[in-house]
């Protein structure tokens, strides 16, 4: 899965560029599968991707069947000689994680890159790495742990 560390974000946008560069041969955020959301007036930034979700809406609301799960690398996957860019996919997506490329004219999401995430890759602050599930939730149990006792502490519980 891709583990995202928004405070360790930047809002540099390589992830956006090295992802357009290596699915559509040229450097077009607007053709990326991952989008850096802003909010530079709080100084929060935000990859966001497809979630590729265990019960996904998308694949669910596809009329032809063209989306579907791959379980060696737990990602959804589209099927371009099925679709049929109804777009049902991307209005269902309650992360936003689908998008439509209007150059290339089809829909478009995070496909893990085969295993080798370019965003993850080229991220230089570490803010998206690609991790087995279930070391990014052990990551995920530290660092929780790590500042609990600073949140007990603000909320006078010992």
């Amino acid at each position: 899965m891709l583990l995202i560390d928004q405070e360790k974000c930047t809002g540099c946008r390589t992830c956006e560029a090295v992802c357009s560069a290596k699915h559509e041969g040229a450097s077009n955020p607007a053709r990326s599968r991952i989008h850096v959301v802003k909010w530079e007036w709080d100084g929060f930034m935000m990859p966001l991707s497809c979630q590729q979700c265990q019960d996904a809406p998308c694949v669910a609301a596809c009329p032809v069947k063209a989306l579907s799960r791959d379980e060696e690398f737990g990602r959804v996957v589209n099927n371009y000689d099925r679709c049929i860019g109804c777009r049902l996919c991307v209005t269902v997506c309650p992360f936003g994680g689908m998008g439509y490329d209007s150059i290339g004219k089809r829909v478009i999401k995070c496909d893990f890159c085969d295993g080798d995430p370019a965003c993850a890759r080229f991220c230089s602050t570490q803010a998206i790495r690609f991790l087995d599930a279930s070391r990014a939730n052990l990551e995920k149990k530290r660092a929780v742990t790590e500042s609990l006792p600073e949140r007990m502490k603000r909320f006078k519980i010992y």
